[in-house]
């Protein structure tokens, strides 16, 4: 399998990581709107009927697409339909774990592996209870941990070891959506994990303008942008992959064009 995410990071310029949830919308659509719009990474959201760490946009697009049917193999197979078409763009399934592991954590890796996916991110599978990682890398998977403003020296150890692909920095202390951190908290925390990994490091939660976007872009190696994204879809519905694109690509615009800030 190809390293997909580490050619989207080793780019001479920040990288653009969206979010959708799957089943909300016309989801390929969506997903093709993204990466025209420039998306360098997509994460692909499995529904879940209690998603704690989320806000309301991506709350109510949870039950949307739960109304609408999604199964994991739907999910799975939107994967593997956007492996065909966009053979070079990384694709990492966000989700909860009881979805994941319902079958086991190797059957999970197994599919997951054979639909195309780059990488996982579980939202609520803490490292000490971590049965994803191991089946995830003997699969080729790249598994995404999380830190957050309280990860502190003692805990990031933890966080850090059997992560890959990169690691993505919660920069609220909250639910997604709902508010921003301050800049120079986000570039202290980013300079604190830098000096701990070699991972990228993408900066999330919160973040909902190119001007946002941009800001952040200048100090991390990835933006992730997606409750903005998820609104636009409740909003326009069938005919979001339009609204999706052209927002996408003031994101692009705004995180590739961004100055790296002098170390």
């Amino acid at each position: 399998m190809p390293d997909r995410l580490k050619s989207a990071f080793a780019a001479p310029r920040p990288a653009l990581v969206t979010f959708v949830t799957a089943g909300d919308g016309p989801t390929p659509a969506i997903l093709d709107a993204l990466v025209e719009g420039g998306a360098d990474v997509i994460e692909l959201g499995m529904p879940f009927t209690d998603p704690m760490a989320d806000g309301p946009a991506i709350q109510a697009a949870n039950l949307r697409s739960l109304a609408a049917g999604t199964t994991t193999a739907d999910i799975l197979q939107i994967a593997a339909d956007f492996r065909t078409r966009h053979p070079s763009v990384p694709l990492v399934l966000m989700g909860y774990a009881n979805p994941m592991l319902r079958r086991g954590a190797d059957w999970f890796a197994a599919q997951a592996a054979q639909a195309g996916v780059d990488g996982v991110i579980c939202v609520d599978l803490p490292p000490e209870e971590d049965e994803l990682a191991p089946a995830l890398a003997a699969h080729g998977l790249a598994f995404i941990r999380l830190a957050t403003p309280t990860t502190d020296a003692a805990r990031l150890p933890a966080v850090l070891n059997g992560a890959s692909g990169f690691l993505y920095y919660v920069s609220v202390a909250g639910i997604t959506g709902l508010q921003q951190a301050a800049q120079a908290s986000i570039e202290e925390a980013v300079a604190r994990l830098k000096s701990q990994t070699d991972l990228p490091v993408a900066v999330g939660f919160g973040v909902r303008t190119p001007e946002q976007a941009a800001a952040i872009a200048r100090v991390a190696d990835g933006v992730v942008v997606g409750s903005a994204i998820v609104e636009l879809v409740a909003q326009h519905g069938a005919q979001a992959p339009e609204a999706v694109r052209a927002f996408t690509a003031a994101l692009a615009q705004a995180v590739h064009g961004a100055q790296k800030a002098a170390a």
